[in-house]
């Protein structure tokens, strides 16, 4: 009798695991919206349990509350009579996820939305609503999900997930943000806790389509360098002819900057091209980069050691080889005493720009990146709305780019007579002029300037430099001129539109990068890196200057932070709304 009592707990015992299992199983299987009405919706049908609501159908009515072009109607619409529960809200939703659906087309992503809803205030849930917005962008798509009036959800629920619809059309390498919403929300809107948010990024265009479908980011793979004789050949690997891609550039930096335009015949070879590196000189070593004739290529990067060569002499001019030797070493005695002090000036001046900005090599061999004995010029253009702390920000990355990066740097606060002179708008347009590259230090205080209807000095420099941007991207010139850059305080979306298609840079983990875009050497190299003294994590240890930028980006992100809490969080929440 007592084994028969065993065997019957152990059999109870197995069928509620067994059923805890597959309750468990079924809260974790996605439930997706129905494709059912407001009214059944309203009256509490069975078959209206989670369902989509189109805009069309709802009507607007005094006293909606809208949120990102959404329509959230009122609890009291849905739960008439039942005053108590509308009183209530569920917090935010939890465990936000995006899923990439597959589709066959090449120019967009199209996503799914899952979520799970909160534990706290479950049985007053009544549904969600999805906001998809565009960092940058203008793109803005939203969903709304209700459940029947009757239904009750209890603690057990919380582990369910829920779905959105797909949102379609979505562009490649973009950046986007999206904010789930339980409903009901509360009223007055004065808290945080009943949505949540998530950015994430689509798939670039490789990454779906394949490198060789993807225009914009193709670059040769393949680079050979022979050297026959005097003799420089590169040999590089085609773009895919569904690509449309019949030109190629190549530059080469080293004794002077050369430029080459290749224009492959295809007719003999369709996979591979050959061109000559012309005016190198020997001995020297060089820095090239290829890439598709395309505005914002991408370039792949190699380097060229051009070897001396010997050419055949014949027999009898051999007798006078030991006759000119000695005219020439008479030769150059006599040149060297005739201009040793030019010389020695000139080589003064390059070895205090060397020692500037001592530059070593990740092997043995001696890498000299710095090709130009005066410095490059470099602009530096910012907004002082984000308070003294982000000038000072500003004023010591000017100092460190100009003490240990070997740059020229313009700024207004250390101009101030010329300024005054030229006027603010005037000064800077006479030195984006004069100036080989143009850095634009990207923050808030600087998107809302450029949001307000005047805008000031920020407005009009930005609006100077996208006209600048403008034309050279339409006559196909060079853009690298220009370039974006955020502190580490600072978001994404705080670059402005009209530098959506520069260069950015996040400072200070991106000095290295900065550094190689002035001065345009390339950081890395087969079988070797360049390590530049005073901005790597090794070097910049021992440089109070480091220590010293460091700290001012820090105080300048505590002062917005303490500013931004101190301003209550009205203004967050609108900033949510809008996606700002």
């Amino acid at each position: 009798m007592r084994v028969v009592r065993i065997r019957g707990q152990l059999v109870l015992f197995h069928v509620l695991t067994l059923s805890q299992y597959l309750s468990a199983r079924e809260d974790q299987t996605a439930i997706s919206p129905q494709n059912c009405s407001l009214r059944c919706v309203l009256q509490g049908g069975p078959d209206c349990e989670y369902c989509r609501i189109n805009r069309e159908e709802v009507e607007i009515n005094h006293g909606v509350t809208t949120f990102g072009g959404c329509i959230p109607l009122p609890c009291s619409f849905f739960m008439v009579g039942q005053d108590s529960v509308c009183k209530h809200y569920t917090h935010a939703p939890r465990d936000i996820t995006i899923e990439f659906l597959a589709d066959q087309n090449p120019e967009y992503d199209n996503i799914i939305v899952s979520w799970k809803p909160s534990v706290y205030g479950i049985g007053f849930l009544r549904g969600f609503q999805v906001l998809l917005q565009a960092l940058g962008g203008s793109h803005t798509a939203c969903q709304l999900f209700l459940f029947q009036s009757n239904i009750s959800l209890s603690a057990s629920h919380a582990q369910r997930v829920y779905q959105s619809d797909p949102f379609y059309n979505l562009d490649l390498g973009s950046r986007y943000v999206v904010t789930v919403m339980a409903l009901p929300a509360p009223v007055p809107e004065d808290s945080k806790d009943f949505y949540s948010r998530k950015d994430f990024s689509t798939q670039t265009c490789p990454k779906k389509n394949g490198l060789d479908h993807c225009k914009t980011d193709w670059y040769p793979k393949y680079t050979d360098v022979q050297q026959i004789g005097p003799d420089i050949i590169v040999t590089f690997n085609l773009a895919p002819p569904l690509l449309g891609i019949d030109r190629y550039f190549s530059k080469c930096y080293g004794d002077g900057l050369k430029d080459y335009t290749i224009k492959p015949d295809v007719t003999r070879n369709r996979t591979h091209s050959s061109y000559h590196l012309e005016g190198l000189k020997a001995g020297s070593n060089y820095t090239c980069e290829i890439a598709a004739d395309q505005t914002d290529a991408v370039r792949k990067v190699f380097n060229v050691q051009v070897k001396g060569h010997k050419r055949e002499t014949p027999l009898p001019l051999a007798t006078w080889l030991p006759v000119a030797a000695a005219l020439a070493v008479l030769l150059l005695i006599l040149l060297l005493a005739v201009s040793s002090r030019k010389m020695c000036s000139h080589w003064i001046k390059r070895k205090e720009v060397f020692e500037a900005h001592p530059v070593s090599s990740g092997n043995d061999e001696s890498v000299s990146p710095i090709t130009r004995v005066t410095p490059p010029r470099l602009l530096i253009c910012y907004c002082s709305d984000d308070g003294p702390a982000h000038v000072r920000a500003v004023m010591q990355l000017a100092t460190f780019l100009q003490q240990y990066m070997a740059t020229q740097v313009f700024l207004d606060k250390w101009d101030s007579l010329r300024l005054a002179e030229d006027g603010v708008l005037g000064w800077h347009c006479r030195r984006i002029q004069e100036s080989d590259f143009v850095l634009v230090i990207c923050s808030r205080g600087l998107r809302r300037a450029l949001g307000k209807s005047e805008g000031g000095t920020s407005t009009a420099v930005i609006a100077l430099i996208g006209e600048e941007l403008g034309r050279a991207k339409a006559t196909g010139r060079d853009i690298s001129k220009y370039m974006a850059a955020k502190f580490e305080y600072s978001e994404e979306e705080d670059i402005p539109l009209e530098l959506g298609f520069v260069s950015r840079y996040t400072l200070t983990r991106d000095l290295p990068l900065l550094f190689s875009h002035i001065h345009q050497v390339a950081l890395y190299s087969p079988g070797a890196y360049l390590q530049i003294e005073h901005i790597t994590q090794e070097g910049s240890a021992k440089q109070p200057a480091w220590a010293a930028l460091e700290w001012s980006i820090h105080e300048a992100g505590m002062a917005l932070s303490n500013h931004q809490e101190s301003s209550g969080g009205e203004q967050d929440l609108c900033d949510a709304r809008v996606g700002v």
